[in-house]
């Protein structure tokens, strides 16, 4: 019975219970561990982000013969010049929006509490369902109001982490550049036989996963905010630039993302011009299937086959359990998992396999 799977599988799944009541029993002892994996976690992810980005163009470098230094520094200067020739193509009109949203932030606040009041003391007009519908947003809004406030509380607070953080980000991202190639090396270099060649592949594996969703959520997201900037443009959308570099940063987001970046772009539509909130829902829903329907299809392709039900399970659970952090690194995670998982299952079905044809 101990050599079948289902037995293994289960004494796993128990001692990994054990080992998580003894670490929770016992976190006085790793609460320096968990604060510096805390503190490294998001450079670390931001500089992730960066290195999938880029190492397609260092690849590219030292094909024609280019040192390492070389190409990291080519690389370090291209991205400095998108990010300085972004500013000055669009810095100026984002001061001036965003001053404007700044200036015109009371008369915004006015008109919300004046809509919300319409909608309150006429409520009894209302059918039922309606009433139970606005019950149900107003307190969606409440709760919402309540996080963003507990947010924006500690973001203030944390000035100083933000700041150590986003400077700890050009260190990863560097000697994530010069030293990629050795992190595989290092880990299946201590194996030996099959052993060996199972986790090469399985790393290699992970890594191209990673690469994918990376690469490809972030150009899925600049092809979406694209859409929309020019259909925010093309309704005379106030903000429209801010809107859609919003968007931007949101859609990386699985599932809630879009959402997100739905929400200030109904509240301006609804203060400027009501009948603007149609098109707005309008061209976030074009956009959005879109994307689906052929953007993502062709970027992504099988790379990560995941299905949709199953993406927005994981982001509420992830949500729950680690907040925001968690939902960015939710889909990944599984991905990882999905990846040692099915190779596990390879390789004994091989074992077996061959078990059987020596037979």
């Amino acid at each position: 019975m101990t050599k079948k799977l289902w037995f293994q599988v289960g004494i796993a799944i128990l001692l990994t219970l054990l080992i998580i009541k003894y670490f929770v029993e016992i976190h006085f002892i790793f609460n320096p561990i968990i604060i510096i994996f805390k503190t490294i976690l998001v450079p670390l992810l931001l500089g992730g982000v960066l290195f999938y980005i880029s190492v397609p163009i260092q690849r590219l470098l030292e094909k024609y013969k280019m040192p390492r230094w070389g190409s990291i520094l080519t690389v370090i200067t291209l991205l400095v010049g998108l990010f300085a020739g972004f500013i000055f193509l669009v810095g100026d009109p984002i001061s001036k929006q965003l001053g404007n949203l700044i200036d015109n932030a009371p008369y915004i606040e006015d008109k919300l509490v004046e809509t919300v009041e319409y909608v309150t003391s006429n409520r009894e007009n209302f059918p039922p369902q309606i009433e139970e519908w606005i019950d149900k947003i107003a307190n969606s809004i409440q709760t919402i109001t309540i996080t963003a406030t507990t947010w924006i509380y500690k973001f203030v607070s944390g000035a100083v982490s933000v700041t150590f953080t986003l400077i700890l980000v050009p260190f990863f991202f560097v000697f994530m550049l010069k030293d990629h190639e050795k992190f595989a090396p290092n880990i299946y270099g201590k194996f030996s036989g099959q052993r060996r060649e199972w986790i090469k592949d399985t790393l290699s594996d992970i890594n191209r996963v990673l690469s994918s969703y990376v690469q490809g959520q972030v150009l899925i997201s600049f092809l979406l905010a694209t859409m929309i900037f020019i259909g925010y443009l093309i309704i005379d959308l106030e903000y429209a630039l801010l809107l859609a570099i919003f968007a931007f940063f949101m859609n990386m987001i699985p599932f809630i993302g879009p959402w997100i970046s739905l929400a200030p772009a109904v509240i301006v539509a609804l203060v400027t011009d009501p009948v603007n909130v149609i098109w707005v829902a309008l061209i976030t829903l074009i956009a959005q299937q879109v994307e689906s329907n052929l953007i993502t299809p062709n970027i992504m392709g099988k790379s990560l086959d995941i299905h949709p039900l199953t993406v927005i399970s994981l982001v509420l659970a992830a949500g729950n359990i680690a907040g925001f952090i968690g939902i960015i690194v939710a889909i990944p995670t599984y991905a990882v998992i999905k990846v040692i998982v099915t190779n596990i299952y390879n390789e004994r079905k091989k074992i077996k396999e061959t078990a059987t044809k020596t037979v």
